[in-house]
């Protein structure tokens, strides 16, 4: 028989799933004109021709021509040519072997019963990539069980919020900062009220982390501001200024994405804490609140610890290339942290650190206050 605290939190559960599935249907308002008469099949390369390639070094420039045989869609199986540009630059270009499969663009007529001109995307890996999402699901489900299903739609859920709200909120023009300050309250929550349940613990974790993700805000747009960083630093910024959308507020999109990246090792740090308090409370109804928030003080010292360098290794490990050019070219050391583009990451790692130093402290204080009240009001600690 299922109780009411669990009918209770799966319909939580599914209501958290439903907005995902709401989120799906909504339109960001950046839809293409001319899209329905395009169609995007899997294609395999049959043969090339690289006689319109110069080859200089590993650099490739000109045009390869392709012959490919259409494998998805209401075209398959029907063969086309096809031409494959090549800049000369590796990050972009992409050179194809016969037997490579492809994503390709079909441009059809007005009857959409004729292709007009086919364009090559790149190697096909919606396959791959799905079969990689799928084990991880798999692994969760098998793993955590119901817990697992509730961090797949929290996983599902923020992807969404991210993809329709603040994404196309951005290129709207609406204020980076209160803009991504709603969107990560709304995921903080969703999350932690997902994942943890309803209760005491869940809401201390869910102010302390906002607590932590105010914080890191303020310090993102202070030292950002001192810094003097453009926010057309990050790779492809610029290219949004050129593409429509000159209005764009860069640095402060800038400054949104550093609490925003933060905020999940916030989270963690925030529910870490909630939950060994709790768990001091249940076995110890008895602890003094200041024993107690000295017991969540010290947990978050230890948190702390390892937390601290998982941001220095998560944006350090993106920037391994850059990091061997300047070893390369023996640039010294001052020159290095003072550039933009490093300064931005330097700026986005410790003032993210920072984040997770301070959340540590109010979760305490505020774990303290909630499951230990004041003996006048006569409240008796109950378990999420």
């Amino acid at each position: 028989m299922i109780d009411t605290k669990e009918k209770k939190e799966q319909f939580f559960v599914f209501l958290i799933f439903a907005g995902f599935v709401a989120l799906l249907f909504v339109p960001t308002g950046f839809q293409r004109p001319g899209r329905e008469l395009q169609r995007r099949v899997r294609a395999v390369v049959l043969t090339t021709d690289e006689s319109d390639v110069a080859h200089n070094g590993i650099i490739r420039t000109g045009t390869q021509h392709l012959h490919v045989r259409i494998a998805s869609g209401p075209f398959k199986g029907k063969e086309e040519e096809c031409d494959n540009l090549l800049m000369g630059k590796l990050e972009l270009d992409r050179f194809y072997t016969p037997g490579n499969t492809i994503l390709a663009v079909l441009q059809l007529n007005e009857a959409k019963d004729e292709i007009l001109t086919v364009q090559p995307v790149d190697h096909y890996r919606i396959r791959v990539e799905a079969l990689l999402v799928l084990a991880f699901f798999a692994f969760l489900l098998l793993y955590a069980r119901w817990t697992g299903l509730k961090a797949i739609v929290s996983f599902l859920f923020t992807a969404a919020v991210i993809w329709k709200i603040l994404i196309p909120g951005f290129l709207k023009g609406l204020p980076p900062i209160p803009l991504t300050m709603i969107v990560t309250a709304i995921i903080t929550a969703a999350i932690i009220f997902l994942v943890g349940g309803r209760g005491k613990r869940s809401l201390i974790a869910f102010l302390g982390a906002m607590v932590g993700v105010i914080a890191t805000a303020i310090l993102a747009v202070g030292f950002g501001k001192a810094f003097r960083v453009h926010g057309a630093i990050k790779p492809f910024s610029e290219m949004l200024l050129y593409a429509g959308f000159p209005h764009l507020d860069l640095t402060n999109i800038l400054f949104a994405g550093i609490f925003l990246a933060s905020s999940g090792a916030v989270m963690d740090i925030a529910m870490d804490i909630a939950a060994s308090m709790e768990e001091i409370v249940l076995h110890n109804p008895t602890v003094e609140r200041k024993k107690l928030i000295h017991s969540g003080f010290a947990v978050g010292r230890a948190v702390i610890g390892t937390m601290t360098t998982t941001l220095l290794l998560a944006y350090s490990g993106g920037y391994t290339a850059l990091l061997m050019v300047f070893m390369a070219q023996g640039t010294p050391g001052i020159n290095i942290v003072n550039l933009g583009y490093v300064a931005a990451e330097i700026l986005h790692t410790l003032v993210g650190s920072f984040g997770l130093v301070l959340v540590a402290p109010f979760t305490a204080i505020i774990g303290g206050v909630m499951l230990r009240p004041s003996k006048e009001k006569g409240d008796q600690f109950t378990p999420s």
